[in-house]
């Protein structure tokens, strides 16, 4: 598991004798192979929080199918609240153009290669949601296929490609 820390919060409360201080977590964990989760956790000291944070985001996990176990299959967009993000698929050696809180959650998620943009906050929650929100909206082509009753092949083979470069890709998504 890749666990990564994207934000700590010190929030305080004013009591008679002075100030209470507590802390908030926002942890992205992630098998580095299609699946990630986030989690949020609150508690007085900041390794409780952490801890709390990354159980939260264990038990709430999404797959998400990757092309070649580096990239995503399409583009596309999320958002969550103000923020706004674009989810690009790239071509190898691109490496991870994202920022702070996104870059997480790809690194987490074992893409090699995306290209994003993040547009309205930079609030790391609402960013994290926006993202996962675009996340789970990805499809592969073989659910697309089998969603539609059809061979992958029939998909691919659309814009020109040869039946033969249509089954050999379709045999490379397969596996």
């Amino acid at each position: 598991m890749i666990e990564k820390l994207v934000h700590i919060n010190r929030v305080a409360k004013v009591v008679k004798g002075g100030k209470r201080f507590g802390f908030a977590a926002l942890v992205v964990v992630g098998d580095g192979k299609g699946r990630v989760g986030f989690g949020h956790g609150k508690a007085r000291e900041v390794p409780e929080a952490i801890n709390k944070a990354t159980a939260a985001a264990k038990k709430k996990m999404i797959r998400v199918p990757l092309k070649e176990g580096r990239t995503l299959h399409h583009d596309g967009k999320g958002h969550f609240g103000a923020g706004r993000v674009v989810v690009r698929s790239a071509p190898p050696g691109t490496g991870i153009i994202a920022g702070g809180p996104m870059r997480a959650v790809f690194e987490a998620l074992g893409v090699a290669d995306v290209v994003t943009k993040s547009v309205g906050t930079s609030n790391p929650y609402n960013m994290i949601r926006a993202t996962f929100d675009g996340l789970t909206n990805q499809s592969s082509p073989k659910a697309v296929a089998q969603r539609r009753g059809k061979k992958v092949a029939d998909l691919l083979g659309r814009g020109g490609a040869s039946e033969a470069e249509a089954q050999a890709d379709a045999e490379a998504i397969a596996e």
